[in-house]
């Protein structure tokens, strides 16, 4: 990527500013002010999940106009908002595919809920292998392309990766056996929302996740970002939804 600056546009640190000023009062995801402890300038990073940007934003102005923010983001309506937020920030890092991410590549269903006529958008999540919803559930169906980290990584020859979030609704699981050979290969910090309520809808419940995790990559710990650090955990808890695994690594290069 060539760019006549290697620092971040002056909107995009304000709006990053902003996101932190969120995160301190309940407007944001807290672990937003844990990214620096991971991500560098000119680092490589992924968000599965991508939503309306919160984390595709900030990671933006973390890598600076020399990395790489690849977002992922299956429904439209978040797609737009993406765009917009790569144009009016002046962020060419901020790179969008219009896909959801699992275990392999092809062709998917993604259901969004329906709640007293509204969209749910954070809830929305793919049918494949999960429960069928309630006889009175309401809810919206779309088809979406559905890739994987690996075939990413493979096909844009991206890397090393040092970052990789996901928020998919219960899907986590599916998005780490597709991302194995990235972890395997660069060791990046994941961070995964891990709630049983969701993962339930795929037949699994986050114990096990963490079980298969520790098993797969022994070496990793798993974190939650607490009295403003990364705080060694052995299990989930109520008392977070959001769940990094890092090796020691992660921490000492940035």
């Amino acid at each position: 990527m060539t760019t006549s600056s290697t620092h971040p546009s002056l909107r995009l640190r304000l709006t990053r500013a902003g996101m932190m000023l969120a995160s301190r009062i309940g407007g944001a995801e807290p672990e937003l002010r844990g990214l620096p402890a991971l991500v560098r300038p000119g680092d490589t990073v992924i968000d599965i999940g991508a939503a309306h940007g919160m984390y595709a934003v900030t990671l933006s102005a973390l890598v600076g106009p020399q990395g790489r923010v690849a977002a992922f983001e299956p429904h439209p309506r978040q797609q737009r908002t993406l765009r917009r937020w790569r144009r009016l920030l002046g962020a060419p890092q901020l790179e969008l595919t219009p896909s959801a991410v699992g275990p392999a590549a092809g062709s998917v269903t993604m259901r969004l809920p329906i709640v007293l006529g509204l969209p749910i958008y954070g809830r929305a999540h793919l049918t494949e292998g999960a429960a069928e919803p309630g006889p009175r559930e309401r809810s919206r169906l779309w088809s979406t392309p559905m890739t994987s980290v690996d075939a990413w990584v493979e096909s844009t020859g991206a890397g090393p990766v040092s970052f990789i979030k996901a928020d998919v609704e219960g899907f986590e699981p599916q998005v780490l056996e597709g991302a194995a050979a990235t972890i395997d290969r660069d060791r990046p910090a994941v961070l995964l929302e891990i709630e049983d309520r969701h993962l339930e809808r795929y037949g699994t419940v986050a114990a096990e996740v963490v079980a298969e995790i520790r098993r797969r990559w022994p070496d990793y710990r798993m974190h939650v970002w607490r009295d403003e650090a990364w705080q060694p955990v052995d299990e989930v808890t109520l008392a977070a939804r959001n769940y990094l695994f890092a090796v020691p690594e992660s921490f000492a290069r940035a």
